[in-house]
């Protein structure tokens, strides 16, 4: 199944996606007699979708509630309790930088500040005259997990989703102890259209992850190419920190664009629409 969030008046709502067509998560299930919350966030967190999953299948693929019209699809996620990231997961990016793939995965966090959906504008901050876009394949859990088998990864997620993560790459240059504040600037994570659930993702690692500047490929590469699959990120960081639902995984990119004023960021992923956001520089200091 593919979920969304969408603008609704002056309030985001969750969205379902039934066939090509887009509809109301709170109505369908209503229309299901089943009771969900109306946000996804809360949805997720909830556990929701074990009870909306089987009472949807009896609609037989067709809501009996009006189709939304032309939904303006927004931040998926506004609040995940963590936003946890990969670097150079990719063995040809780490080759094409120089640099050794890590023997274990290097990681850092963003916060939830730098969170915007599809078609918001990206701001390049005063303090940075260098800033990279790197599309990635991103994890949504959907269950509280520790210790967790790889193998049993598959049952405490919710979906994968494509995302945009930003790098302010002069300051991240100057200093690698800098990276998390180069990683931290408003507008820095793009994430969006929808969340697919992992039967909607039979193998992930065939998916192709394509970096776009301006609707053309700068990097692409398969997931299978990633030194640390994204089944084993979790296992791994499972042993370290509990997963929450809605926690968000970066799993690394193939490879960045540097990005200016007037530009659009884009992300490309097998089987999900292309994810992208224009660039606009915000006023200098001095």
């Amino acid at each position: 199944m593919r979920f969304a969030s969408y603008q609704a008046g002056g309030a985001e709502r969750a969205a379902v996606l039934l066939g090509e067509t887009a509809y109301d998560l709170e109505a369908v299930a209503a229309a299901a007699d089943v009771r969900v919350p109306p946000t996804l966030e809360a949805f997720i967190r909830d556990g929701a979708l074990d009870r909306f999953r089987p009472a949807v299948g009896r609609l037989k693929g067709h809501a009996p509630v009006a189709a939304l019209d032309r939904p303006r699809f927004v931040c998926p996620l506004r609040r995940p309790p963590k936003i946890w990231g990969i670097g150079l997961n990719y063995r040809a990016h780490a080759q094409d930088l120089g640099v050794a793939v890590p023997d274990e995965p290097a990681s850092f966090m963003k916060p939830a500040t730098t969170l915007i959906g599809p078609d918001e504008t990206i701001l390049l901050p005063p303090q940075s005259q260098r800033v990279t876009a790197e599309a990635e394949l991103a994890l949504v859990l959907g269950r509280r997990a520790t210790d967790v088998a790889e193998a049993d990864v598959p049952s405490v997620l919710f979906g994968y989703v494509p995302v945009i993560d930003m790098t302010a790459e002069d300051i991240l240059q100057r200093n690698p102890r800098f990276l998390t504040r180069a990683k931290s600037f408003a507008t820095f994570l793009s994430v969006g259209p929808w969340i697919a659930t992992p039967d909607e993702i039979p193998a992930p690692g065939d998916l192709r992850v394509t970096t776009l500047r301006r609707g053309e490929a700068v990097a692409t590469n398969t997931v299978s190419d990633m030194r640390f699959a994204p089944a084993m990120l979790v296992a791994f960081f499972s042993r370290v920190f509990e997963w929450e639902p809605g926690d968000l995984l970066l799993t690394g990119t193939p490879g960045a664009a540097v990005v200016e004023d007037g530009d659009v960021a884009g992300c490309r992923i097998d089987g999900f629409p292309e994810l992208r956001n224009p660039v606009r520089r915000t006023h200098t200091t001095g």
